[in-house]
């Protein structure tokens, strides 16, 4: 009989016990970390159907200089990584940085030619999705960020050159590393740390044409291989 009369007051209670918790969780709502979409685009033989580097160098330096310097650079290196840094530090050494901005600011304008209409079309289509997006490139940023502010990119990682406390170029690459392969893909998690935090969900792309990509595409969960 008591037993009876329990479960009858136990079941009597069900529906306000269910109402408490129904304001509780009204209160205190279950919520789930955002994703963020990001793309991550390669520049030179991705966005552009030509590389722009070495352009660049011959353009503000001449083939002989260009070639000279980099011969005279490659004695003492042992890879292709090693012997660009080498070669770009030696080109640019004692420049003014701003005489070096100068120089990328003017060369930005100059490279829309070989920009892909596909590409742009690709970049288009991440931002109407509210995508953020970043140019990762073994380029060098002088050129690469005032371009990447003219397609509207949320962010830029190129390779960059330090400079003393005069204002003048040193020789060196920050970092003293060509942003290929894997450390292209230690810069993207940089960048998207800066962005949304370490702990942040993503949903990635990625745009690459050349074996220095292939870790990045790797990483992506929509990787895009762009044949030259």
């Amino acid at each position: 009989m008591l037993a009876s009369s329990f479960c009858l007051f136990g079941a009597s209670l069900w529906p306000i016990v269910l109402s408490m918790i129904s304001r509780v969780a009204d209160n205190f709502p279950l919520t789930r970390k955002p994703k963020y979409g990001v793309a991550a685009f390669d520049f030179d033989g991705t966005l552009t159907s030509q590389h722009t580097m070495y352009r660049f160098l011959v353009q503000t330096h001449g083939w002989y200089r260009f070639v000279r310097t980099m011969l005279m650079s490659g004695i003492h290196v042992h890879s292709r990584d090693e012997l660009k840094v080498a070669t770009v530090g030696a080109l640019f050494k004692g420049m003014p940085v701003t005489r070096f901005a100068e120089l990328g600011e003017q060369y930005a304008t100059k490279i829309h030619d070989v920009l892909r209409p596909e590409m742009l079309e690709q970049l288009k289509w991440h931002h109407e999705q509210g995508h953020a997006t970043v140019i990762i490139s073994a380029a060098l940023g002088v050129y690469l960020r005032p371009l990447g502010q003219r397609l509207g990119v949320h962010g830029v990682v190129g390779v960059e050159l330090s400079a003393n406390s005069h204002g003048v170029l040193d020789g060196r690459v920050d970092g003293g590393i060509n942003i290929r392969g894997p450390e292209k893909l230690v810069r993207l998690r940089a960048w998207t740390a800066e962005q949304f935090g370490d702990e942040a969900e993503l949903e990635l792309w990625a745009y690459g044409d050349s074996s220095g990509d292939r870790e990045l595409l790797l990483a992506a969960d929509h990787p895009t291989w762009i044949k030259s």
